[in-house]
C-alpha cells in the first residue's frame, strides 16, 4: 500500500468508507432561484459545499425555501475566501448590482451561466455601475466543463464538475 504524503487525503479509501475527509469550510452560493440553481445547490451539499440561495425577490426566495439556506443579499450569505457564487440566469434585471456586490467580497471564485456564443450582459451592466474593468474580468463565463448539457440536472453536475476542477487545480475532462 502506497501512503499518503503528509497532509493529504488518501482518496482511495476515503472511497472504500475507511476513511474519511475533514471537516469542510466551502460554500457555494447560488444567485437567483432557477431549476439550475436547485440542483446546483442539492448537489454542492454532497461534495461539501455549504449551499446558499441569493434570491432577491421575497417571493422566489419563499416559494425556493426548503432544506437550503436562502438570503436576499450577498451579506447575507456570509461570503468568505473559500465561497464560490455562481449566477445561473443573466436576464434578470438585478444581475448588474447582485454581481457587482460579489465582486465587492473577497469570495473565490464568481461565474454567470450563458452561452459564450453571445456578449455577457454583464458586461455591459458592469460597467453601467461603474465596476473598473479588472472586477468585470473576474467573472468567468461560461461556466463549467463543456460535456454538451442541456437540461437543468446536467448544467448543474458541469458547472460543479467545474469548480472542483478549479478548486483542485485540475483542468477537467479526461487528462491527468
Amino acid at each position: 500500500m502506497v501512503e499518503p504524503t503528509e497532509g493529504r487525503i488518501d482518496a482511495d479509501a476515503v472511497a472504500h468508507g475507511t476513511a474519511t475527509l475533514p471537516a469542510d469550510t466551502r460554500t457555494l452560493i447560488a444567485i437567483f432561484a432557477s431549476p439550475v440553481a436547485g440542483f446546483l445547490l442539492r448537489y454542492a451539499r454532497d461534495v461539501g459545499y455549504r449551499p446558499v440561495l441569493l434570491e432577491p425577490d421575497p417571493d422566489r426566495a419563499a416559494a425556493a425555501a426548503g432544506d437550503i439556506t436562502v438570503v436576499t443579499s450577498i451579506s447575507d450569505a456570509k461570503p468568505d475566501p473559500d465561497t464560490d457564487v455562481v449566477m445561473t440566469d443573466h436576464h434578470r434585471p438585478e444581475l448588474g448590482e447582485l454581481l457587482r456586490d460579489a465582486l465587492a467580497t473577497d469570495v473565490r471564485w464568481i461565474g454567470l451561466m450563458g452561452n459564450p456564443r453571445h456578449p455577457g450582459p454583464h458586461l455591459e451592466a458592469l460597467a453601467a455601475l461603474s465596476v473598473p474593468a479588472a472586477d468585470i474580468a473576474r467573472v468567468h463565463r461560461p461556466i463549467g466543463l463543456n460535456i454538451g448539457s442541456r437540461k437543468p440536472a446536467e448544467i448543474a453536475v458541469s458547472t460543479l464538475a467545474g469548480l472542483l476542477a478549479d478548486r483542485n487545480d485540475r483542468p477537467g475532462g479526461f487528462d491527468f
